[in-house]
């Protein structure tokens, strides 16, 4: 790992500047990654004179193209995508000379010599000063090979005063194994410092305001703790199927496929300590201590802490869905779990004894990803007069959609009798600050351009996500039990109430 220290947050607050000069190379540029979000986040980042004239981006794929084949396929991807629907013309122009398509194979060395040869043309005529970025938004099964193949044609080192960094799409492993062999592979070719592990999760605006409203305001970071806080409920809900990516899904799951990387690094966020400062380091170092600190479950007792299930044919929003096993490229009797539930616990000073529920799945009744705080009741029952049962004050962050923050609390009806009414505190981020927040993959692949690696997850955060979920994997692989259904539109299996109700709570119904 680099020594060198965390780059120019630097101590503190990120200061908006223009990055470095740069080429962004795309493997698997004919994909959807690049045409629904690589490339309008660059177009958005040159719109807001946020990066610089010496730029440029090269496409990388299979797919026989011409450079002029590739800009077209980009604009109508820009127009297709951004949310305004259009391309400001003077921009795209600009934009437009900068990019770039190479075809060829992923494992064919000679593709990689006619890279170098274009980024070094690249670099005379535009001034990109020998700075590059290789997104890896391949198959993943193809990353190690690119990785080795980036080190043969002698790419994966800058050249003279240059950078270069990697950044790497998830999924990151298909299990604890592959991960860490992925990253072995990784750190023959690359130093650390110089690999970005992408999780566009960490690039929400509700996410990053995590750190603010925790650490900003003296009034929550006192009651964090369990003292406090009762449990807390972590749901991301997906109103969709599988949306054609069946053969993938199917090999994956939701524990694979959102939880053991998207949830668990919000995970880390609530959890975490104060870091001693915002450099990358710092705060990734809190991170994983964290999660150091996630109690193992026994694979004898997985059924004490987690429920799978797999949607059927249903109603979403009012219009029927088919069930799981019946979407394309899915096998019959699949046991794939498209809905997973887990009760964690942190064995340290602040967390003890504190559960954690965290939830996601498909084909929910919306789209929805949320943290709430479930706060201890009132210790002295002093309204018992008021007929109305107590609830407790509930903090909810809000990170998709409507981003924003909710604090229920009890108030007192206006009247002569004492009743209370459970009301809610309300801050959005639309309206509070009128502007839309950018998109995740906008602030990730700035910072990366930028060196600053905060928000992307560092080798030890990969791998310690496995070994938490492996024991539950390799439990439901060995199980003979058919996996529990729930219906498409609803909030999961029964299963899933009854972890609650063990211990005398409920899920949020949002």
């Amino acid at each position: 790992m680099s020594s060198r220290i965390d780059n120019p947050l630097r101590e503190g607050v990120r200061l908006e500047r223009t990055a470095d000069p740069c080429t962004v190379i795309i493997f698997g540029a004919s994909g959807d990654l690049t045409k629904r979000k690589l490339v309008p986040a660059l177009y958005r980042l040159t719109q807001e004179r946020l990066l610089p004239a010496e730029f440029a981006i090269v496409g990388f794929a299979r797919t026989p193209m011409s450079h002029d084949d590739f800009r077209a396929k980009m604009k109508d991807a820009i127009v297709t995508y951004s949310e305004a629907k259009r391309v400001d013309e003077a921009v795209w122009d600009s934009f437009a000379k900068g990019i770039f398509y190479v075809s060829g194979d992923v494992n064919n060395l000679e593709a990689y010599q006619k890279i170098s040869k274009l980024l070094d043309q690249i670099d005379q005529e535009r001034g990109t000063a020998g700075n590059r970025v290789f997104y890896l938004s391949t198959s993943p099964s193809l990353y190690a090979e690119a990785i080795q193949q980036l080190g043969a044609a002698k790419l994966a080192k800058p050249k003279g005063k240059g950078w270069t960094r990697i950044i790497i799409e998830k999924p990151f492993g298909h299990d604890l194994t592959s991960a860490k062999e992925l990253n072995v592979e990784a750190a023959k070719v690359f130093d650390e410092d110089q690999v970005y592990r992408i999780d566009h999760y960490l690039g929400k605006e509700t996410v990053q305001n995590l750190m603010v409203f925790r650490f900003a305001n003296g009034i929550f970071e006192p009651i964090w703790n369990r003292r406090y806080i009762d449990h807390v409920q972590i749901t991301n809900a997906e109103a969709l199927g599988v949306e054609g990516r069946g053969g993938y899904y199917d090999t994956a799951g939701v524990l694979r496929d959102m939880i053991q990387n998207h949830v668990f690094q919000v995970l880390s966020l609530v959890a975490m300590e104060p870091p001693i400062s915002l450099g990358a380091n710092a705060v990734r170092d809190e991170k994983i201590k964290a999660m150091q600190a996630v109690r193992p479950i026994p694979p004898d007792r997985v059924n004490e802490f987690v429920v799978r299930g797999q949607y059927t044919a249903g109603a979403v929003a009012g219009k029927h869905v088919p069930g799981y096993r019946e979407e394309k490229d899915v096998a019959p009797n699949s046991q794939t779990d498209t809905y997973a539930a887990l009760k964690l616990y942190f064995d340290n000073w602040r967390w003890a004894d504190v559960p954690f529920y965290l939830r996601s799945g498909k084909r929910m009744p919306k789209r929805l990803t949320e943290i709430a705080i479930h706060f201890r009741k009132a210790p002295l029952q002093l309204f018992k007069s008021a007929q109305q049962e107590m609830e407790p004050n509930v903090l909810v962050i809000r990170v998709q959609p409507d981003e924003g923050i909710t604090l229920r609390i009890g108030a007192k009806v206006p009247g002569q009798v004492t009743r209370i009414r459970w009301v809610n505190m309300d801050f959005r981020y639309g309206a509070s600050f009128g502007v839309a927040s950018p998109e995740a993959y906008e602030r990730l692949l700035l910072d990366c351009i930028l060196g600053d690696s905060t928000l992307y997850a560092r080798r030890d955060m990969t791998e310690r996500g496995w070994e938490i979920v492996m024991p539950i994997l390799e439990t439901w692989a060995n199980s003979k039990e058919e996996i529990p259904k729930y219906e498409a539109g609803t909030w999961g299996p029964k299963a899933a109430d009854e972890l609650m109700e063990r211990d005398g709570r409920e899920w949020r119904r949002p």
